[in-house]
């Protein structure tokens, strides 16, 4: 029998430090607070370590401000410090008061300083950016991160209100009131001060701090550095190119500071713009010859009324692409070629095609197009472009792609391409450039090669 009670007694004690045990987890089932939520484990946590006290026997007030009195003597409990009354430095804190020996033991070491005047404003409610001051120096917290928020300047000095806040959303003990936001001046609330004094006591309760997205900017260049740290004597941590997105997370003078990609560091401003740069896409199409050159002359046709009516039909169709273009001559004028080729550079074109017809002997035929090797840049995957869809819409010979330094071409610093759309001395050709039909077919070629071109470009 007294081994069965004695059974008993050990499954009751037990159960009890079972149950005991877990009432030591975070909870509010402890506390008597009717306004207090069972989430709020961290106001259970610091009732039940004799840390705070509510406004009445089954209230806590959680939305009630606190004062800087107040918030002197919660940290002076939670710290262990003297809180015997007595005389403080401070003008306006009676030697009476409930919190003069905690205000004055924070004063004694180091974490309250007051105000110019000489005054505490006990009275006076503490605001957020207060607490971040209070908590910093009462926990001795010096490690810094890379920590923004939009409503606070990014400041590197040492007693900076961004430097005291940065340390606490650190430590884990604040991340700010959404949207990117911390709000350094809103009034702090009983409840607000229980969680952080929590977490900075107790690492259950800390908070993975995570930076909001505040704006959104991109790239204006390719290999675009991407930093450590907000000066280019940091270390280089990878490269984004143009219109690449940067969600930014605060800024730090000339730099933002965020992400593009998997790429988390700095970005200088110089490179960066609120809006997705639009590719640059204007197109200079020269009408060879005009006025009182008439290019070549055979089978009733001019080259310059041909190369002037298929240049046309290539600006509406670019023009319908989105494409902007430059035409150097739109009626029966005469131009040089050295005032050809620098059109489009004066004007901000950025590639250059000049359209002509061929001459030669009867029997040859076909399309070919020309670049210029003489200047470094892009003419060649220009004119392949144009050449492998020309000769197939003309359904004619492909006679490639060539280099030859025509002048409007070989002295043009823009990628410049020259057409031989087909030989007017040549009967079958000069009959198909003289339809509309195959007009209008040589015209889609060029436009779409040119198109090729800036898809290619922007690859």
């Amino acid at each position: 029998m007294n081994s069965f009670f004695s059974k008993v007694m050990l499954f009751l004690v037990a159960a009890v430090l079972v149950i005991s045990s877990i009432g030591l987890s975070p909870a509010s089932a402890q506390t008597p607070f009717k306004d207090v939520s069972s989430s709020d484990v961290e106001i259970d946590y610091l009732y039940n370590r004799g840390l705070i006290k509510g406004i009445s026997h089954d209230q806590f007030g959680p939305d009630y401000s606190v004062t800087r009195e107040q918030a002197a003597t919660l940290i002076g409990r939670a710290l262990g410090l003297n809180g015997t009354e007595r005389k403080t430095r401070f003008s306006d804190v009676s030697s009476s008061s409930y919190s003069s020996g905690y205000i004055q033991s924070a004063v004694d070491k180091g974490i309250i300083t007051g105000y110019p005047d000489g005054t505490f404003k006990p009275k006076q409610t503490m605001t957020r950016g207060e607490m971040a001051y209070l908590l910093s120096r009462a926990f001795n917290l010096s490690s810094t991160s890379a920590v923004f928020f939009s409503d606070i300047k990014h400041d590197t000095h040492q007693d900076s209100l961004y430097t005291a806040v940065n340390k606490i959303a650190t430590a884990g003990i604040s991340n700010g009131t959404g949207g990117g936001n911390y709000s350094p001046e809103k009034k702090l609330i009983r409840k607000e001060f229980a969680i952080f004094l929590a977490r900075a006591l107790d690492p259950r309760f800390k908070v993975a701090f995570q930076n909001a997205t505040i704006d959104k900017l991109y790239s204006t260049t390719d290999n675009l550095n991407v930093r450590s740290g907000p000066s280019t004597g940091y270390s280089i941590m990878g490269q984004i190119d143009t219109n690449d997105e940067v969600q930014v997370y605060g800024y730090s003078g000339g730099w933002a500071y965020g992400k593009s990609g998997h790429l988390t560091g700095y970005f200088s401003l110089s490179y960066l713009s609120k809006a997705a740069t639009k590719p640059t896409r204007v197109m200079v199409i020269d009408a060879g010859h005009g006025g009182s050159d008439p290019g070549a002359v055979a089978n009733g046709l001019r080259e310059k009324d041909v190369n002037l009516d298929v240049s046309l039909r290539v600006e509406r169709m670019l023009k319908e692409k989105g494409i902007t273009v430059l035409m150097v001559r739109r009626t029966d004028v005469f131009y040089s070629l050295d005032y050809r080729a620098a059109y489009g550079i004066k004007n901000g074109g950025d590639a250059f095609v000049s359209i002509h017809a061929n001459a030669a002997s009867p029997g040859v035929s076909g399309s070919e197009t020309f670049y210029s090797a003489s200047v470094a840049n892009d003419s060649k995957q220009l004119a392949t472009f144009i050449q492998n869809r020309l000769y197939k819409a003309m359904e004619h010979t492909n006679r490639g792609v060539k280099e030859y330094d025509y002048r409007v071409i070989a002295a043009n610093p823009l990628p410049a391409a020259l057409v031989e759309l087909g030989f007017l001395t040549n009967d079958a050709d000069a009959a198909k450039l003289a339809t509309w039909t195959y007009k209008e077919r040589a015209a889609w070629a060029i436009a779409e090669g040119i198109e090729d071109y800036y898809d290619w470009k922007q690859r």
